[in-house]
């Protein structure tokens, strides 16, 4: 197999040559499927990841300015590894969040209840999160992250705090309303 330079396999990428896209593919997806997979991830994960790194580079080298200061396997290495870190620790932060969101709205009333009515409680409250609207999920994710209120009017695009303080509240009464209609809620009672 014929060898590219970086500055060969640059133009060729900046030129669209499908054939310099699958050389791309056959000679570096290897080593990032192994970083990904050596880091928790799955061969998809790897797919996923190598993609959108050569999204990326693809947009960048595109740029006026563009200067690659190191090898190209080094420049895609690095992008592939800030975009899987940055994919676990989205993935780390919603399992700490659904893990939270039991406690989120109130915690057993008392020491004595069953654990299968625990788990019940549990799983309606799942069930009902995911019936709110993206923005109300998104909100709360948020809050469960423990970002400030001004952190999340900023993320959110909400003129205000106080917006999103009220926000807050109508998407967490949102939540409880839904959960204790929830028949097999009532069903406990």
């Amino acid at each position: 197999m014929i060898h590219y330079s970086d500055f060969a396999i640059i133009e060729g990428l900046r030129l669209n040559s499908d054939f310099i896209i699958r050389y791309v593919y056959k000679e570096f997806f290897p080593t990032i499927r192994y970083l990904i997979k050596n880091n928790a991830g799955l061969d998809e994960d790897a797919e996923d990841i190598f993609q959108e790194s050569l999204y990326i580079v693809l947009k960048k080298i595109q740029e006026d300015d563009f200067e690659l200061n190191s090898s190209f396997l080094t420049y895609l290495y690095s992008i592939s590894k800030n975009l899987w870190l940055q994919r676990l620790k989205r993935k780390r932060l919603h399992e700490k969040n659904q893990s939270e969101l039991v406690h989120f709205l109130s915690a057993p009333d008392s020491g004595i209840e069953i654990h299968v009515e625990y788990e019940e409680k549990y799983r309606v409250f799942v069930e009902q999160f995911e019936n709110l609207s993206e923005d109300c999920k998104r909100l709360l994710r948020l809050f469960l992250g423990k970002m400030s209120l001004k952190e999340i009017a900023d993320e959110m695009g909400y003129k205000s705090e106080l917006y999103a303080k009220t926000k807050k509240y109508l998407c967490k009464e949102a939540l409880r309303k839904l959960v204790e209609n929830d028949p097999s809620i009532k069903a406990l009672r």
